[in-house]
């Protein structure tokens, strides 16, 4: 493991050069890892972890046509490589339940009863263990349990993959019972394509991902776009130049700079009118949300956050509400602009950023 400095605070962190690949490959050479799920994360996983030469099975539930027909169009085979999700838990050994949380709670007793003593049961959100009290999903002791957390959606774990950048992912262990819980973690996060890991443990990975969905990451991203496009349409600025002011000229341009390089790089590299303003503005708007973050930090902790996710998205209804709920932002003027602005771009740009390759100037878009 490696010591790193961040801002001041030393942390340990594990990098492919302390835990290679190869190295990843000895501890696994002996797992059928069965990922439960063809979903979000599913796919990103498990063709990251078949591409880096991991014994990989599927286990999806052939109800839901569309995720099993996807497995088979990336060449998982069905009674070999593809199963139900029983008959996948059962050939397992490292069973990956990557159904989204509300499922989780509903297929457990599927997965409990099939689970054999020294299987590893492995999550990417800590929110059913967490909240075991209202999942009900408590694993049996004869089972390491683990957590590795990429810090991006499956679709950006695959395309990081690919490009050879890999997403972080922060990793921990629940419950060793084997003695080799950790080495397992680490080996299983290295074989997803990490770029590299940070400990963690179940209950800080859920408290902090449940907040960063709901603010910056998309939540507080998308309310004060919509806010700063309203208050320019309002004032009689056009579509076009109220998306382009909002929108993509923070996704194509400035959020670049902070990635390569920082927010300190990206002020100091714009012009001074937009540097002054920005250093002027940024701590009101920092006063302005910081009493909402920490209103929506204190309903993650007290767990209202996890029981609205599995009251409203295990309802019957809820496919049926959420596509109304998406539809009504598809059809936004905001987004309606976007679209349009989306497909003025140069069309090798377009490709580029589809496939997660090199993009304009050479540079990655992830």
């Amino acid at each position: 493991m490696a010591v790193i400095d961040f801002g001041g605070t030393k942390e340990t962190v594990v990098t492919r050069k302390e835990f290679s690949l190869a190295k990843a490959r000895k501890v696994l050479k002996n797992e059928v890892i069965a990922v439960i799920g063809y979903g979000v994360q599913g796919p990103a996983q498990a063709l990251n972890l078949r591409d880096n030469g991991f014994n990989v099975i599927i286990g999806q539930s052939k109800q839901f046509m569309q995720d099993w027909n996807r497995a088979i169009k990336d060449g998982f085979v069905p009674g070999k490589t593809l199963f139900e999700i029983e008959e996948a838990v059962q050939k397992g050994t490292v069973i990956q339940y990557l159904l989204s949380d509300a499922a989780q709670k509903l297929c457990w007793p599927q997965i409990k009863r099939n689970l054999k003593a020294g299987d590893a049961l492995y999550f990417s959100h800590g929110f059913s263990i967490v909240y075991k009290d209202l999942t009900k999903i408590i694993p049996p002791k004869n089972v390491d349990v683990l957590l590795v957390a990429p810090k991006g959606s499956g679709l950006n774990v695959r395309r990081n993959f690919l490009s050879g950048a890999g997403i972080n992912s922060s990793f921990g262990v629940f419950q060793d019972a084997t003695g080799r819980a950790e080495e397992r973690c680490m080996a299983l996060g290295i074989g997803i394509g990490s770029g590299y890991l940070f400990p963690t443990t179940f209950e800080k990975e859920v408290t902090s991902d449940l907040v960063g969905e709901r603010g910056v990451l998309m939540g507080c991203l998308a309310g004060v776009m919509e806010a700063q496009y309203d208050v320019l349409r309002k004032n009689g600025h056009s579509p076009s130049e109220a998306f382009n002011e909002t929108v993509e000229e923070l996704t194509q341009s400035l959020i670049r700079l902070v990635d390569e390089n920082g927010m300190d790089w990206m002020f100091s590299n714009c012009s001074a009118t937009a540097q002054r303003g920005a250093l002027d503005w940024s701590p009101k708007f920092k006063k302005a949300t910081l009493p909402v973050f920490n209103d929506l930090y204190k309903a993650v902790k007290t767990k209202s956050e996890a029981k609205r996710v599995l009251e409203v998205c295990g309802a019957k209804d809820y496919k049926v509400r959420l596509t109304k709920e998406l539809k009504a932002i598809h059809d936004s003027e905001m987004w309606q602009a976007g679209a349009a602005s989306r497909s003025l771009r140069p069309k090798g740009e377009a490709k580029a950023i589809a496939k997660g390759t090199k993009g304009v100037g050479g540079r990655a878009t992830n």
